[in-house]
């Protein structure tokens, strides 16, 4: 037994060696974003509101943890590279309410498996908005439309490839076949497929088109017996994008999603009315550097899951305004007030907005 333990021992200990000869240390690097929040205005029946933004009830406030993540990056060899990524949140909590933590990425990247393109499977990010979080550059303060409104998770476990179209990456293209459950473990058999297709026609100008088709079960049709209507959703965005890093940027975006007999309008008989549920979402947002240390940003957006003309009192208005101070190359402290405002109902029933001023910490290292 002895002898045994001792040949292990020798054995792993030459594979360790032999592993750190062939392979680098790899690379650590992590994001925080923290808040102090007050909730300054909420309507009085903001409890019982749908599709919101906002949390908690007036004069709610404290200390919130947003994000706390941990990347790992590793070279394997010069055609393979992986990923590995942990992510907490005060809204991911374990069983006995502490803070959890979950695996955000976990991919293995085959570099150049053709000419210009990667292929990388496991979990990892949609391509959905990747361009538009890129020139929106406030992750730290709230996501892109289409994450914030439930169009599309921004990650998804699956097999992707993405590369450029032309030489000098001005044209670029990404394909995926996903789970569509995000960061959970996959339930079902209907899967998502997603494409996008970016290209800048001139500098610092940028044009990112998006979309994906989400397979459903389908759903038996009221109206004949033993016959099924299709359940599936389609979605697609168009982004537009302007800017010069640390200098201004400035984007639009536009969402629609179609749902397929999704609602059904009344409960007469036969026939009964089955419609598609039509989400319509468009953002806009700039930002300016005034100086190298103090910039100022300011978004809105607006949101209407069904956008049909007998669904009133859903669409709601969204703005954050904020000033950015670098305390240092990757710190910033950013007050910022976010707003959200509510659609009257069709009876004329209005509601107050809600109004939330915060101070967020967003830190990379």
């Amino acid at each position: 037994m002895k002898r045994v333990i001792v040949s292990a021992i020798i054995i792993f200990a030459s594979c360790s060696l032999y592993f750190a000869q062939e392979l680098s240390i790899g690379k650590f690097s992590g994001q925080v974003f923290a808040d102090y929040f007050y909730n300054i205005s909420r309507d009085g029946r903001f409890s019982d509101f749908s599709n919101t933004v906002m949390e908690g009830p007036k004069d709610f406030n404290g200390f919130v943890l947003r994000r706390a993540a941990l990347n790992y990056d590793q070279t394997i060899s010069e055609k393979f590279s992986a990923r590995f990524r942990l992510e907490a949140d005060s809204k991911s909590n374990t069983s006995n309410n502490k803070i959890g933590v979950f695996v955000k990425d976990a991919s293995l990247k085959w570099k150049d498996i053709f000419t210009g393109s990667d292929l990388i499977l496991g979990i990892q990010p949609t391509s959905s908005f990747e361009v538009a979080e890129k020139y929106w550059g406030y992750r730290s303060l709230e996501k892109t439309v289409q994450d914030l409104r439930g169009f599309v998770a921004s990650r998804d476990l699956g097999i992707a490839l993405r590369g450029k179209l032309t030489e000098n990456g001005s044209v670029n293209y990404a394909v995926m076949f996903g789970n569509n459950s995000a960061n959970s473990p996959e339930t079902d058999k209907y899967k998502r497929y997603y494409a996008a297709f970016d290209f800048k026609p001139f500098d610092n100008f940028s044009v990112a088109l998006t979309g994906d088709f989400k397979s459903r079960a389908s759903i038996q049709d009221p109206n004949n017996l033993g016959e099924t209507l299709a359940h599936n959703s389609i979605l697609g965005s168009l982004f537009l994008g302007y800017g010069e890093k640390n200098k201004y940027s400035l984007g639009i975006e536009t969402v629609y999603q179609i749902n397929q007999n999704s609602w059904q309008t009344t409960n007469e008989p036969i026939p009964i009315d089955i419609r598609n549920v039509n989400g319509l979402a468009l953002s806009a947002f700039g930002s300016y550097w005034f100086s190298e240390t103090v910039a100022g940003l300011i978004r809105y957006d607006y949101f209407d899951p069904n956008i049909d003309e007998l669904s009133k009192g859903n669409s709601r208005n969204y703005f954050i305004a904020g000033v950015d101070f670098k305390a240092d190359k990757n710190i910033s402290i950013i007050p910022n007030l976010i707003i959200e405002s509510y659609e009257n109902l069709s009876d004329g029933t209005s509601f107050d907005a809600s109004l939330t001023g915060r101070v967020t910490l967003a830190y990379n290292f």
